[in-house]
C-alpha cells in the first residue's frame, strides 16, 4: 500500500458522491475500498434527477460500487448538501460514460 493510500484509509472522507459508469449518483458514507476501486458505501442514497419533478432519493443502505463501474468519486460538503432543496431541483438524468 502506498504512502497516499495508507494515508487516505486511514482519513477516509465522510460522506462521498458518487457518480457511476452508467450515470447513477449515489451519496453514503464511504466505509473502505479496495485496489481496484470497489466501494463500499454506508446509509447510502441514489439521486434520481428528473426534469418535471425535484430530485427522488431512493434508499440503498449499505451498498458496494464496483470499482469498473465508478466514473467519479468526491467527497460532499455535508453543511452545503443539507441545505439544497431537494425537492425544487430540477435536472436532466446523466448519461452513461461513453468509451
Amino acid at each position: 500500500v502506498s504512502d497516499v493510500s495508507e494515508r487516505f484509509l486511514n482519513e477516509l472522507p465522510g460522506t462521498v458522491a458518487v457518480i457511476t459508469s452508467d450515470g447513477r449518483m449515489i451519496v453514503g458514507t464511504l466505509k473502505g475500498f479496495d485496489q481496484t476501486i470497489n466501494l463500499i458505501l454506508d446509509e447510502s442514497h441514489e439521486r434520481v434527477f428528473s426534469s418535471s419533478q425535484g430530485v427522488e432519493q431512493v434508499v440503498l443502505g449499505l451498498y458496494i460500487v464496483r470499482g469498473d463501474n465508478v466514473a467519479v468519486i468526491g467527497e460532499i460538503d455535508e453543511e452545503t448538501d443539507s441545505a439544497l432543496d431537494l425537492g425544487n431541483i430540477r435536472a436532466e438524468p446523466l448519461n452513461s460514460v461513453v468509451h
